[in-house]
């Protein structure tokens, strides 16, 4: 049987395993997919060599960065990002990494863009918020990242003012911050200045409006959790495991 997976840390809410074991109930398909929850990278080597049968991985927070050296090659549009949560294990053996996160970001987001969506905040700074950045330039937008620590080119969640609310009205959350269990907690921006004409995308999906989500409808915002990126790339990601090459 085929074997396929997720690697993380602390990844038992993992939307891949439920929805790829579906997938392969509905379809019928000979196969199975895993967590393998990992306490560090460095034990990535070892989960191969105790693994048979494994044709292709997911990665998720916190390695999509940290995995890149483990690879034996990185697609371009991977390598331009920084990121891969898509690995493929090829016929002799070697590992490729791609990011289908961009693509499934980009899909998610197409139906609610308009017009006036030119400027976007990205709360955070990890892989994620990588190919998030990728895909709304891609798409034309100028990107600005907060972190929690200042550095070069980003914001401080405390520079963060009612007036750069004004002036980027996509927001989109690549944190954790909101995460089941912990549904009380959400990224300090100054909510109270969203207004109708900004879209607040949080790319979790658990629970399906976040603290964040919640304040924005307060405000009239136009709302979206992670829920189809996670379809779309994971899609994208059965397209790479099955291409042969």
């Amino acid at each position: 049987m085929k074997i396929f997976g997720l690697i993380g840390k602390n990844i038992d809410y993992s939307f891949s395993r439920t929805y790829f074991n579906q997938k392969f109930s509905t379809e019928k398909i000979e196969a199975t997919y895993k967590n393998f929850d990992l306490t560090e990278i460095t034990e990535f080597p070892k989960l191969l060599r105790q693994s048979s049968n494994i044709i292709g991985f997911n990665v998720t927070i916190p390695y999509k960065e940290a995995i890149i050296p483990f690879l034996d090659e990185v697609e371009d549009t991977a390598k331009e990002i920084g990121a891969v949560n898509t690995i493929k294990i090829k016929a002799d053996g070697t590992l490729k990494g791609y990011n289908t996160d961009f693509y499934g970001f980009t899909e998610a987001l197409k139906p609610y863009l308009k017009p006036h969506h030119t400027k976007a905040l990205i709360l955070g700074t990890g892989g994620a918020s990588k190919a998030v950045s990728y895909a709304l330039r891609k798409l034309g937008l100028k990107v600005s990242f907060v972190s929690r620590t200042k550095s070069p080119n980003k914001l401080t969640y405390e520079e963060v003012t009612p007036e750069i609310m004004q002036e980027y009205n996509l927001i989109i959350n690549c944190t954790p911050l909101g995460t089941f269990p912990n549904i009380e907690q959400f990224p300090p921006i100054p909510t109270q200045s969203l207004s109708p004409k900004h879209l607040v995308f949080d790319l979790i999906y658990n629970p399906s409006h976040t603290k964040l989500l919640n304040l924005a409808l307060n405000q009239n915002a136009e709302v979206a959790n992670g829920l189809a990126m996670l379809e779309f790339q994971a899609e994208k990601a059965w397209e790479i495991w099955n291409q042969e090459f």
